[in-house]
């Protein structure tokens, strides 16, 4: 195949043709059937100007042209030539368009008289089309949030705009073209306004309150330009109309919306229409934010979905099962009588089993009421959805359907579930030959779906649905594997940012902060983190310097702040910490009290943090600050081992969190301190059963420590384990979203009686991660995949992975199967790019582009061990899975139906127990019964 440019885009966005700076950077991928292809120059060319650029660069490279004016549009080309002497042709046109505001002249309007709080609105105006028109662009931005139309025409297909940004200090705004909407004569312009995020009352263990404001504004303003060179500017401010009885009574983020059909107002935003009982808009003189054109993919209807099963609850209500766990809210299309309301509920799962009566569980949703009414009009079949929230929902109910139930009228579309999200292009795969594993990985990505609207969500639910740090910095390396989150966490950082200047370097607990007092009260580990650890993970990704730039004064202060609370040792023991939070040993209302020290996880944290930054800010030329920060580190890193961590490897939190963060941070720098250590984590998991034992912040980073010290053997156990708490034990029950706790739901089917129970929480799916680099192998070796690493390590209970990413400079994949004789370790690296690769047997060597194929030989399997008696270890028992099935079935089985559970829940699988000693309360009927099972364990045709 001949060499060819296949993209040339334009940052951030690649959803549409604006751009939000006059210099935009330019990035570009080849596909080319060359082995090695490397780029040698570069040519690009905007009308007759072409500019020459020699080397390799192509991504993120430097506009070569005269800055593009407001509202401008051009077209871009480019050819690449490469280091054989070969060249591409010309690529196709990359249209661009400058879609920022020349300046604001609009005003925010609202209501004049509001009858509620909250109240939503009809804005309107009109004006006069009286000669030829060139162009139209309209922009347009509220404190709360808007649908823009003209002449009775969507301008877009943009949904909840602009979004959610910190309202106090920054707004952004959206633009269309709306050239062709335009006609001669009179046209009306009309904004459909709600509050949204800007009038939502929340509330985290405190009360509700609104914190930005009462009542929404908009703005908008439509500048024209005419054939003969005028132009004319319509926007916000006097002469506007506005009514506060149109069809949406009321709506909100967390309680829904009331949508009455009755009053719809035909033709409101159309010309001819008659305005004049319509109040004047108010016109608000305030100060506003800064107004910043839009660089993240805006929130759009993504899918929609029919329901898979139809039934009713207990209480007599439609009861709807989509299949799936999404975020959006639902379209109906109904018939009936004027004034019958129909009402919607919306939840993540049942109490009790669906087609036996069971009703939606709505505890977890707390004080939301996620609920939608619509009132029909009466006029024929109708059509409703919801404009200005969204809920987070697998099941719902109806009540008040008109007519008789017929199940045939809901699966062929008069109900379906309208997926709503960040507009994020997906870039990563993976897959494996396991089912479980496959659809663990396929909630992940679901769960990243669904949160990631408009800011990075901790849930989309209950009454909460705020931009969590921790959340956030947890997840960031797998989500931007799985999707271009690059533009989209860029901008939640510049809000991030803003809110810790306010607070002098504090980080708080989420952006916006909406909750002074409580997000704010001091330094907190891992949450804070974000601000640096974010940067980075951009940064690297995307091989975009200019994030670290940006956010480098914030990393600086936040680290500067952590540093003044440490104690004379030089450890982090004060304040309020979260710590290692929702282990699934605290108790269920009190999630920050696991087992591992606050002080640990406070302290490795500073010490990561800490180098992080010095690592960015030598990067940027800050060699001073540089070495400050790393002396720091190293004063609390020496400290962090005196007071945790034993010469024999044991620390003084016998966790798997401690032991994984130590690791995983580079805490201890002897290597048979950290053989040891590793060990010892390897030792615990085995302790704890093979479960998971860790919170947020353990889960993070656990398979990486097993793995980087020798033990994948263990992470793989860790990783299969499907009994609670596990990875695959919501898959096991029909999850299809990572959930909030392990046990969100018990296997007797009951809710855990915590008060938060998120069935959609990306935290816990952060090993996602440790699947694409480790188990498939595909990492980035230098920022940007300039570099790629193909470094796979192959699990015994797999017989193939593969993981496959849109790097900046093309599609990358990694991959191993199983073969007669060992295994296929196969590679597709990019053009313009090498790779360094370490296969299994321990070869390590560079390729250049192409796609690459490797024979390995697998090593001899492990000898069979010595079968499981009741004298066996526990330890024996644990690293036996079917003999412990067997043991456990067996115990189930007897009449004491207790026993089982309380073994389970006390067992520690150590060399030093016998399985007898486990058994100390048992009878001797189930001595034997236990005996018989792991005597016979593995006789069963099938088990190994």
């Amino acid at each position: 195949m001949p060499s060819r440019v296949t993209t040339l885009t334009a940052e951030l966005r690649v959803d549409s043709a604006a751009v939000a700076s006059p210099t935009p950077r330019l990035s570009w991928t080849v596909s080319s059937s060359e082995p090695g292809w490397r780029q040698e120059w570069a040519e690009l060319r905007r009308g007759t100007e072409v500019v020459r650029r020699e080397g390799r660069d192509s991504v993120l490279v430097d506009w070569p042209f005269a800055p593009l004016s407001a509202g401008e549009r051009t077209e871009v080309q480019l050819r690449v030539g490469s280091t054989d002497g070969h060249e591409t042709p010309w690529s196709a046109p990359l249209p661009l368009w400058a879609a920022f505001a020349p300046e604001w002249v609009a005003k925010p309007i609202a209501l004049a008289d509001p009858e509620t709080p909250a109240q939503p609105a009809l804005l309107r105006t009109s004006f006069v089309v009286d000669r030829p028109v060139r162009s139209a662009t309209l922009h347009w931005t509220a404190l709360g949030v808007v649908d823009a139309s003209l002449n009775g025409s969507p301008v877009d297909d943009l949904v909840l705009t602009p979004g959610w940004t910190s309202y106090r200090e920054r707004l952004v705004y959206e633009t269309a073209d709306v050239t062709a909407l335009l006609r001669d004569g009179e046209n009306a312009l009309g904004l459909s306004l709600a509050g949204g995020w800007y009038t939502e009352e929340y509330h985290v263990l405190t009360a509700p309150k609104r914190f930005y404001g009462d009542q929404p504004r908009a703005l908008a303003q439509l500048r024209i330009e005419f054939e003969d060179g005028c132009v004319r500017t319509v926007a916000t401010g006097d002469g506007w109309r506005a009514s506060g009885q149109g069809p949406i009574v009321a709506s909100g983020i967390y309680a829904g919306e009331q949508v009455d059909a009755r009053r719809v107002v035909p033709g409101w935003d159309a010309p001819g229409f008659d305005d004049a009982a319509w109040a004047a808009a108010s016109v608000v003189d305030e100060a506003m934010p800064v107004l910043e054109p839009r660089i993240a993919p805006p929130v759009r209807e993504i899918e929609r979905m029919l329901p898979i099963a139809i039934s009713h609850t207990g209480s007599g209500r439609v009861l709807l099962d989509f299949g799936q766990n999404v975020v959006g809210r639902l379209r109906l299309r109904v018939r009936g009588r004027r004034g019958t309301v129909v009402t919607v509920r919306h939840a993540e799962v049942l109490e009790g089993a669906f087609g036996e009566g069971a009703e939606l569980a709505l505890r977890p949703l707390r004080l939301a009421s996620a609920t939608d009414t619509f009132t029909l009009a009466g006029d024929g079949p109708e059509v409703f959805e919801p404009r200005f929230t969204f809920h987070g929902f697998r099941y719902v109910d109806i009540d008040g359907w008109p007519g008789e139930f017929d199940p045939d009228e809901f699966v062929n579309g008069a109900v379906e579930a309208v997926v709503l999200g960040s507009d994020l292009r997906r870039t990563g795969w993976f897959e494996a030959s396991d089912p479980l594993l496959n659809r663990f990985h396929e909630n992940v990505v679901w769960t990243l779906r669904g949160n990631y609207l408009a800011v990075p969500q901790d849930c989309p639910q209950r009454d909460e649905r705020l931009g969590w740090t921790g959340d956030t910095q947890l997840f960031a390396p797998t989500a931007e594997f799985l999707f271009d989150c690059h533009a989209f966490l860029r901008s939640w950082l510049r809000d991030l940012a803003l809110e810790q200047r306010r607070l002098g370097g504090l980080v708080p607990l989420f952006a916006p902060d909406v909750l002074p007092g409580f997000s704010d009260r001091g330094p907190v580990a891992a949450w804070g983190d974000a601000i640096a650890i974010v940067p980075h993970v951009l940064a690297d990704s995307s091989g975009d310097t200019s994030v670290l730039a940006e956010f480098y004064p914030g990393m600086r202060d936040w680290i500067d702040l952590v540093l003044s609370h440490r104690d004379a040792e030089g450890l982090w023991t004060s304040g309020r910490q979260l710590a290692d939070w929702l282990d699934p040993n605290a108790p269920p209302n009190a999630p920050s009290r696991g087992r591992t020290d606050t002080d640990i996880v406070a302290t490795a944290y500073l010490v990561r943090t800490a180098r992080l930054t010095a690592d960015v800010a030598r990067r940027l030329g800050h060699h001073a600050e540089a070495d400050r920060l790393l002396t720091e580190a190293e004063v609390s890193r020496r400290a962090y081992l005196d007071a945790f961590v034993t010469p024999t490897g044991r620390m003084m939190c016998d966790t798997q969190t401690a032991y994984a963060l130590t690791i995983a941070f580079d805490l201890v720098d002897d290597p048979r301190l950290r053989r040891r250590v590793g060990d010892r984590l390897a030792f615990v998991v085995r302790r704890d059963g093979y479960r998971i034992a860790t919170g947020l912040v353990g889960t993070a980073v656990i398979a990486q420590a097993l793995t980087a010290t020798g033990h994948l053997d263990a992470a793989e156990r860790l990783l299969f384990q499907t009994e609670s708490p596990s990875w695959l034990y919501p898959v096991t029950v029909g999850a299809t979203t990572v959930w909030e706790r392990w046990d969100g739901l018990r296997p007797d089917g009951s809710l855990n009686p915590g008060a938060m129970i998120s069935f959609s929480h990306v935290a816990l799916g952060s090993v996602a991660a440790w699947l694409h680099t480790e188990i498939a192998g595909l990492s980035a070796a230098e920022p940007g995949y300039r570099v790629v690493r193909i470094a796979p390590k192959p699990l015994a209970r797999l017989g193939h992975a593969r993981a496959r990413h849109d790097t900046p400079y093309g599609p990358a994949e990694s991959g191993w199967e199983r073969i007669d004789g060992g295994l296929r370790v196969f590679a597709e690296i990019p053009a313009n790019t090498t790779a360094l690769v370490a296969l299994p047997d321990g070869r390590r060597f560079e390729v250049g582009a192409g796609v690459h194929e490797w024979t390995v030989a697998e090593t001899d399997a492990a000898p069979p061990r010595p079968p499981v008696t009741l004298e066996s270890s526990m330890a024996e028992l644990a690293d036996d899975p079917t003999a412990h099935r067997a043991f456990f079935g067996a115990l189930t089985a007897r009449p004491n139906r207790f026993l089982a559970g309380a073994v389970s829940s006390n067992a520690l699988y150590t060399p030093g127990r016998s399985i007898r000693d486990a058994l100390v309360f048992a009878d001797e009927a189930t001595l034997a019964a236990a005996a018989d099972a792991l005597a016979t364990a593995h006789d069963v045709k099938g088990t190994s």
